[in-house]
């Protein structure tokens, strides 16, 4: 009896059947270089999309964060201004304003809320951390819909007199950090700066605030403002710029509804009560702070400065990582083209059999995807090992508040990049290995000529592309190292070499003024007589610190003018901080020992403060004041840039 051996059919509606000629295995279908071009450039972009997503397109953790609006006031702003980590200048209001808007815009707003940082030394039984605290209104929890994932959270009730409300909400990485996540920690006291507070609640798990940056440890009722931060004053002054404001749209209300309500309530207030308080104004600039409106933005990603300061230059590795991906995308459709050139007669063959052009595409289009996709498991693995390289180099700080992890999103993002990027490279592959034209086909298998300019042109294109970007990918790569290179030279006006710098935050300690001063003494003159210290200075602001601490100032001979700005940046120093620093005195004296409290007020300025003011290099003897007409300083010297 005669048998025959079993046979796999395969016809037109099996494209992906292929005999031992055209399919030799795996290592032929996807040859290794290609996979691991693909995955450096896949790993790339994935690793700039975790963090484009987490410092430029994450919404705050809250319910229906479309309906939160920051609020701005840009426009003159006399007085005194404390601006911060959740914006710039343009972005505070008074304590007064904050009142006057939220009791009178109901119309379009769920409410309003109001908050700010502040440096906040906790103790808790016997441990002690200087951590950070916000200062937040009766509103923002609710507003927000936040839960609490133990207790409550603060409330309106808990800010409806100053100074009198003792509450705390703790983060729930301080609570989780700190304190082990202690279940019994309600009604316990912490202090706080100083004072006893006593722990009502503490926050869910992955709220983190509303400003993208700073890690909060701790809340606090605004009311405790003054309480919290020693010699502040402002909760009546009109004049003193300091809190942040968000407010939460009613179902339905557009941004421009409310802004046209919010401005309806504001210019009111701005004309009728606080133009009144204004003194020393041109018409000019009086006519600029009349005309002064409320600028509404969406608030679903929290107020932050650092949106700003960081979405150019991701935009711009996104870029480059981009571009990188682009190349290996150019190289494997060039290889591809070249192997398809072998595969011709087969697609002919098929064709001819019977097999749709859709179908042949079909197969090498999940060909290619294929690949792609194994590129795109290995680019979650250079994702991850970009981003540890990232946590080894950035602070600590910016590690807190990154995750320096593979989350769901970025893998979904690597995976659809993989599936876009087989398509990229593989779709004219796949179209040219499938053309029509099969007698041309079968002409070229039997030895005759076979037209292929189409292809030949491609295949230098992509050649030429390839150059061209690694062209570019270099010399930008080139001007970057050049670029870092004249930055590491410039002269930055102080001497950083072998300066040793420290905090004591004694006040947020609860030592009063008259204790204060005798230990700043004392820590001087024990660090002056250690062996090869040759010089001890101190100062309120840190070097490098980007405060905004500052005022509108008066200065002797100096008219001010329709738009001129006359805000200016202090510091609070102590003697021989310009010699330590290596900062040459241009004219005058650095202050001394004698210049104390109870002394005629004095201050130094430096060459900017003298140019913007037209003091020229005459500084010395003029008189200034702080934010009035009182001319009541002398400046005593004058001091280069830095």
């Amino acid at each position: 009896m005669t048998g025959r051996s079993p046979q796999r059919s395969e016809g037109p509606g099996q494209p992906l059947g292929g005999s031992p000629r055209t399919a030799t295995g795996p290592r032929n279908l996807f040859p290794a270089p290609s996979v691991r071009r693909l995955a450096l450039g896949i790993g790339a972009n994935a690793a700039i999309f975790s963090l484009f997503d987490q410092m430029v397109l994450r919404a705050l953790p809250v319910p229906q964060p479309g309906r939160l609006v920051n609020f701005a006031n840009p426009g003159p702003k006399p007085g005194s201004q404390s601006c911060g980590d959740a914006g710039g200048c343009d972005e505070v209001f008074s304590y007064p304003m904050f009142r006057d808007l939220e009791q009178q815009a109901k119309g379009s707003f769920e409410g309003l809320a109001a908050h700010v940082l502040f440096g906040a030394n906790l103790a808790y039984v016997n441990q002690t951390i200087s951590g950070l605290g916000v200062l937040v209104s009766g509103s923002y929890f609710p507003l927000l819909g936040v839960q609490p994932a133990l207790g409550r959270l603060l409330s309106p009730e808990d800010d409806r007199t100053i100074g009198a409300h003792y509450g705390a909400v703790l983060s729930h990485g301080y609570w989780q950090d700190y304190l082990d996540a202690d279940p019994n920690v309600l009604n316990k006291t912490i202090v706080i700066n100083g004072q006893a507070m006593t722990v009502v609640g503490v926050a869910a798990r992955g709220f983190e605030g509303t400003t993208l940056g700073p890690l909060p440890d701790v809340y606090v009722p605004i009311t405790m403002r003054g309480v919290m931060v020693r010699g502040f004053d402002g909760f009546d002054n009109r004049r003193n710029y300091w809190a942040y404001l968000f407010a939460r749209l009613k179902p339905g209300v557009t941004i421009e509804q409310a802004s046209a309500e919010i401005n309806t309530i504001y210019r009111p207030i701005i004309n009728d009560v606080e133009a009144e308080l204004q003194q020393g104004m041109s018409e000019q600039t009086m006519a600029r702070f009349r005309a002064k409106e409320i600028v509404l933005a969406d608030g679903r990603r929290g107020q932050s400065t650092l949106h700003r300061e960081v979405e150019t230059p991701l935009i711009l590795l996104f870029t480059i990582t981009g571009v990188v991906l682009l190349i290996a995308c150019a190289n494997i459709a060039n290889l591809l083209l070249a192997r398809g050139a072998g595969r011709s007669q087969e697609m002919a063959i098929r064709g001819s059999l019977g097999a749709g052009r859709a179908q042949l595409v079909g197969q090498l289009l999940l060909e290619s995807c294929l690949l792609a996709v194994l590129g795109g498991i290995g680019g979650i693995r250079v994702a991850r090992w970009t981003l540890s390289f990232i946590g080894s180099i950035v602070p600590a700080d910016a590690t807190r508040m990154l995750a320096l992890t593979i989350s769901p999103k970025v893998v979904g993002f690597a995976g659809l990049l993989s599936l876009g990027t087989g398509i990229l490279f593989g779709l004219y592959p796949a179209l040219h290995t499938t053309r029509p034209d099969l007698m041309t086909v079968l002409k070229a298998a039997s030895g005759q000529p076979s037209g292929a300019r189409a292809a030949a042109r491609f295949r230098n294109a992509l050649v030429t592309a390839q150059i061209g970007l690694s062209m570019t990918l270099l010399v930008a790569a080139g001007l970057f190292i050049k670029s870092l290179a004249n930055v590491s030279r410039v002269d930055l006006g102080i001497q950083t070499d072998n300066v040793v710098m420290f905090e004591l935050s004694l006040a947020l300690n609860g030592y009063q003024p008259d204790r204060i001063r005798p230990l700043f003494t004392d820590v001087e003159r024990e660090l002056a007589a250690v062996p090869r210290v040759s010089s001890v200075t101190a100062g309120r602001v840190p070097l490098i610190a980007g405060s905004n601490w500052g005022s509108d100032v008066s200065v002797q001979g100096f008219q001010r003018g329709p738009d001129v700005d006359a805000h200016s940046m202090f510091n609070l120093i102590a003697p021989a901080y310009f010699s330590t620093l290596g900062l040459a005195l241009v004219a005058g004296r650095e202050f001394t020992a004698s210049d104390v409290l109870d002394a005629p007020k004095v201050a130094i300025v430096n060459q900017t403060f003298a140019r913007k003011f037209g003091l020229g290099p005459d500084a010395v003897g003029k008189f200034m004041s702080q934010g009035n007409d009182s001319l009541d300083t002398q400046i005593v010297g004058l001091v280069t840039d830095a």
